[in-house]
Formats: structure tokens, C-alpha cells, sequence
């Protein structure tokens, strides 16, 4: 018998945005647990009850002012199963249109935009290591046939 902390979580959605046929969408984040900017793809929490793909087209629009013309869903990930139940669905957009930014007053981001192939240099040489965004990116990767 064990005493356990658990923290609930109604989950999130992250989406990594083709903007071309090689490019894709990266945000430059300030977070203040890391203690400064990191790179990371568009996602956010679901609100309660909310369908990840209905997360997914949301986040992608406020954060980076894009609309999906196509979804394709790349997995799911749970982000630290020690000691929180918080899932993560993982999904790549194309056909891509600009929309508004919405941003919320805590977000500080600038949009960056990198060949598929230089993000995947970026997780390897530790300069992308928020773990969402790199799990959607190799997923993303594998299914284009970058990775096998």
C-alpha cells in the first residue's frame, strides 16, 4: 500500500503545422519554469469534454494564426505518468490559412519557420527538448518517410 499525489489533467492536443511540402511551423515560447525562451509546436489544454481535433484546430489558430485545412492524427503521448494523467494528442496540419492570432496574456511567442529537417537537427543537438513537440515531430518525420 502506497500514498500517491496525482495531478489530473483534461489533456491537450499539439499539432506540427506543414506550411509547405518541407517547412514546417515552430514556436519561440518564453516559459517561466524553463527560465527563458524554448522551442515548441502549437498545442495547448483541451477544455472539458472538448475532442483533441477540436483542441488541435483551436490551438493552432490562436497560437499561431493558422486554420487547418487537413488534420492527421500521429498518436498520443502521456507526458508523466508518474504522477499525472495528463495525455497528449499528437497531430500534423496542412493546407494551411492565416487566421487571426489569438494569443493569451501570458504567451509570448514568435513563429519560426524551418525546413522539417532542420527541427529533427534541432532535437538531436538538444537545441528543441520539450518532449511534445519532439515525439510529433519524429512521428511526423516517419509518416512523410524522412525516418524509418
Amino acid at each position: 500500500q502506497a500514498t500517491l499525489d496525482t495531478v489530473r489533467h483534461p489533456g491537450a492536443a499539439a499539432i506540427v503545422p506543414f506550411v509547405s511540402e518541407d517547412d514546417v511551423l515552430l514556436i519561440r515560447q518564453y516559459r517561466y519554469a524553463t527560465g527563458g525562451e524554448i522551442f515548441e509546436i502549437p498545442a495547448g489544454k483541451r477544455d472539458p469534454g472538448e475532442d483533441p481535433r477540436t483542441c488541435a484546430i483551436r490551438e493552432l489558430e490562436e497560437e499561431a494564426g493558422k486554420r487547418a485545412g487537413r488534420l492527421e492524427a500521429l498518436g498520443s503521448i502521456w507526458t508523466a505518468p508518474g504522477f499525472t494523467d495528463e495525455k497528449i494528442y499528437l497531430f500534423a496540419a496542412y493546407d494551411l490559412d492565416d487566421v487571426p492570432q489569438r494569443l493569451e496574456d501570458d504567451e509570448i511567442i514568435e513563429i519560426v519557420t524551418v525546413p522539417l529537417s532542420r527541427a529533427l537537427e534541432m532535437v538531436w543537438d538538444g537545441e528543441l527538448i520539450d518532449a511534445k513537440s519532439a515525439i510529433a515531430l519524429v512521428h511526423a518525420a516517419r509518416k512523410r518517410g524522412v525516418l524509418s
